[in-house]
C-alpha cells in the first residue's frame, strides 16, 4: 500500500487535469459559488451542518486579497439569503499573512465584520508552523470584537495542548484536528498512536475547561475517544460536534449524524480546486490510494 501510495504521487504531474477534477468532485463542491450553495443545500436536507471554504492560500500579491474578500461576501450574502446551516472557514495566508501581517489583519476584519452583522459563524482555519503562532495572535484580536469566532488546533503540534490551556481561559470554540502539513520532528509528532493519544489528551482538556469543539476526524478510534468523553462528562449535543471533510468516509458520517450528534462537513470550493487537490495527495498519501479506486470504479 506504501509503495503504491508513493507511486500515484510521483506520476500525479502526469495524470490529465479532467482526470483529477472527475474524481475531486466527490471532495470539492466545484469551481463555483453555485457549487458550494447547491452541496450545502443537500447536506443540509440531511440533518448535516456545513462550513464553506473558497479554495486559495499563501497568495503573494496582495491585490489578490481583495478578490478573496469579495468572494467571501458573496458566500456571506448566500448563506444568509438562503438561510443555510452554514459558517464559513478561512485561510490567512490567503490574506496576506506571508507578506504583511497587519494588513492581514485588515482583511480578515472586513470579512468577521460582515459575518457578525449577518450573525455568521468564522472560523479561522490553522495552516504549516511557521504561521500558527501569527494566527492566533490575529485571532485573539479578533475574538475581543467578535464573539463569533473560533479557531483551529492540530494535535500533532507539540505546542498544542499549551495553545489549548491558553485559549480555553477564554471558553474560546476550537477546532481539533490531526494536523496533515509535513513538519519537522521538532515541531510535531510522527507516530499516529501518540497523535492519537495526544488528540485524545486536547479534548479532554476542552471539555474540562468547558470549550465547544468541532471534533474534526475521519479517524473512528479518534471519533471514540470523542464518545467516550462525551459519555463521560454526560455533554449535550449543543456542547460539541464531530466534523468531516467532504466525501470522505461518509458512513461513519451517517452513523453519526443517525445516533444524534452534530456534525459539519467542511464544503471547499473555487477556482483553485487543482491546487487544492493536488496538495491534499502530496500531503496525504492515504487518500491516493481512495483516488485510484474512484478512477476505476474500484469498491
Amino acid at each position: 500500500m506504501y509503495l503504491f501510495n508513493k507511486l500515484v504521487i510521483i506520476f500525479l504531474p502526469i495524470i490529465p487535469k479532467f482526470i483529477v477534477r472527475m474524481v475531486s468532485k466527490r471532495y470539492v463542491a466545484g469551481p463555483d459559488l453555485e457549487d458550494g450553495i447547491r452541496t450545502v443545500k443537500d447536506l443540509n436536507a440531511r440533518g448535516i451542518c456545513a462550513t464553506m471554504d473558497v479554495l486559495g492560500e499563501s497568495v503573494n500579491d496582495l491585490k489578490e486579497c481583495d478578490e478573496s474578500i469579495q468572494e467571501y461576501f458573496n458566500v456571506l450574502d448566500r448563506i444568509h439569503y438562503e438561510k443555510l446551516d452554514c459558517n464559513i472557514s478561512v485561510k490567512l495566508t490567503q490574506l496576506g499573512l506571508i507578506i504583511d501581517k497587519e494588513q492581514c489583519y485588515k482583511n480578515i476584519y472586513r470579512i468577521v465584520e460582515k459575518a457578525d452583522k449577518l450573525n455568521i459563524f468564522v472560523r479561522i482555519d490553522m495552516e504549516d508552523a511557521s504561521v500558527t503562532s501569527d494566527t492566533i495572535d490575529i485571532f485573539l484580536r479578533l475574538h475581543k470584537k467578535f464573539s463569533k469566532t473560533g479557531i483551529v488546533l492540530q494535535a500533532y503540534l507539540r505546542r498544542c495542548l499549551d495553545d489549548l490551556k491558553m485559549l480555553a481561559k477564554q471558553k474560546i470554540n476550537m477546532r481539533i484536528c490531526k494536523g496533515i502539513y509535513i513538519e519537522a520532528r521538532t515541531v510535531a509528532f510522527k507516530d499516529p498512536d501518540i497523535i492519537n493519544n495526544n488528540f485524545a489528551l486536547l479534548m479532554d482538556a476542552a471539555f474540562k475547561a468547558g470549550s465547544y469543539i468541532g471534533i474534526a476526524t475521519h479517524d473512528e478510534k479518534v471519533v471514540w475517544y470523542g464518545l467516550e468523553l462525551i459519555h463521560r462528562y454526560k455533554l449535550k449535543t449543543n456542547q460539541y460536534e464531530f466534523q468531516m471533510l467532504l466525501g470522505v468516509d461518509e458512513e461513519l458520517r451517517d452513523i453519526l449524524v443517525d445516533e444524534g450528534h452534530r456534525l459539519r462537513v467542511y464544503v471547499p470550493f473555487g477556482k483553485q480546486w487543482y491546487a487544492y487537490c493536488t496538495r491534499r495527495l502530496r500531503e496525504n498519501p492515504k487518500i491516493a490510494f481512495y483516488v485510484m479506486k474512484a478512477m476505476f470504479g474500484i469498491k
